[in-house]
Parts: C-alpha cells; sequence; structure tokens
C-alpha cells in the first residue's frame, strides 16, 4: 500500500526532473546562438556611429569607463575602434542635462581626428512632434553633425542658429536641439583633451 501511495509522487519527481533535463538542454543548446545573435544586434547599432571599415577589431569588446562630468555622471562608457591594432575612433556616451523634458542619452562616434562619425538618441523624454524631431526615425535632423568638428564650426558657433550658431532648431522647440548640441560639442572637447588616453585606459567589461 505504500508503495502505492508514493508512486504518484515518484512519478511527479521523474517527470519535473525530465522536464528540468530538457530544459537545460536546449538552453545549452540555443545559448550560443542567442549569443551570436545579441551581439550581432549589438553591432548593428553601435555601426550607426562607428562605421565598420574602421576596425577590425571587436569594439563591443574593446569598452573602458571614463569619468568626466562634460559627459554625464558616473562611468560612461567608451568603445573603442581599432585597425591594425591602431586605435581609428571611439563612440562615447553623453548625456544632454538640460532637454525640455529632461536628459537626453546620446551616442556619439568621433574619428581619431575629432570629426564626428554620427550622433544618435539613444532615451529621451521630450514632448512628442515638438521635441522628438532629434530621433532619425522622426526627422534627419541629426546627420547634421555629421563630419564636424570643433574646428567645423568653431566652438562659438556650436549652438542652435538662434543663438548664433551654425545648427537649425525646430519650429516652437528650441531648447531640445540647443541641448543636444551643446552635448554633442562637450564631447567632442572630452575627445580633443583625452582621445589618445581614451584609446589605452584598461578594457573593461560593458
Amino acid at each position: 500500500m505504500a508503495a502505492e501511495r508514493g508512486s504518484p509522487a515518484l512519478l511527479l519527481a521523474v517527470a519535473a526532473l525530465l522536464a528540468t533535463a530538457l530544459l537545460a538542454g536546449i538552453h545549452h543548446g540555443t545559448r550560443e546562438r542567442i549569443a551570436a545573435r545579441e551581439h550581432t544586434r549589438a553591432l548593428e547599432r553601435l555601426a550607426a556611429v562607428l562605421p565598420p571599415s574602421l576596425y577590425d577589431n571587436d569594439p563591443l569588446a574593446d569598452t573602458a569607463l571614463v569619468h568626466d562630468a562634460r559627459l554625464g555622471p558616473g562611468a560612461r562608457t567608451v568603445w573603442r575602434a581599432r585597425r591594425g591594432g591602431i586605435g581609428t575612433a571611439v563612440a562615447l556616451t553623453v548625456t544632454a542635462p538640460d532637454g525640455y523634458a529632461g536628459p537626453i542619452e546620446l551616442l556619439v562616434g568621433i574619428d581619431r581626428a575629432g570629426h564626428v562619425l554620427g550622433v544618435r538618441v539613444v532615451a529621451h523624454a521630450e514632448t512628442p512632434g515638438l521635441g522628438d524631431p532629434i530621433e532619425l526615425r522622426r526627422s534627419d535632423w541629426v546627420l547634421g553633425f555629421d563630419g564636424r568638428s570643433l574646428a567645423e564650426p568653431p566652438p562659438p558657433r556650436w549652438t542652435v542658429r538662434r543663438d548664433g550658431g551654425d545648427f537649425d532648431q525646430f519650429t516652437g522647440a528650441t531648447i531640445t536641439p540647443r541641448a543636444v548640441v551643446t552635448a554633442v560639442a562637450r564631447a567632442l572637447a572630452v575627445h580633443a583633451e583625452r582621445g589618445e588616453s581614451l584609446y589605452a585606459l584598461p578594457a573593461q567589461p560593458h
């Protein structure tokens, strides 16, 4: 009788064990493929500001942390692009703290000579229809940074046209583009001062 009463519990335990083993097998069999797909997607996102033609290393594995208040609070990630072991470009995360509706997070790619390779808005809370043209899916305004440097235009003109600068503002929204322009200029200033050292920072997992 005792064996008969224990059978359902034993069967349940065996079923649970088999299910666990099956799930573990599936996880082990797909883990590498999932990791490879995530790695590819991350590279595709980074390619928007760091063209693959500039590197033969893995910039996702060649990251470092930098502390500089001009980029934002706390440690900021820098992705390094290298070709033949020589640094060619970096991608920096920078925060514009003075957006209309709060901080705006940016990813800025800069080549070794100090030219902007690309800017993308990573996160923001700006007003839809007014401030959100900073997103590439809303407008091509952000592409206006491509190829710019602290020499073109010079620092005093790194602001919107309303303030005497070279960058367009949006109709009815000046605060948002002004904040983004200023943040990109700060990233360029950090690169101008620390560019070489950014390539020499010890690698840190991102």
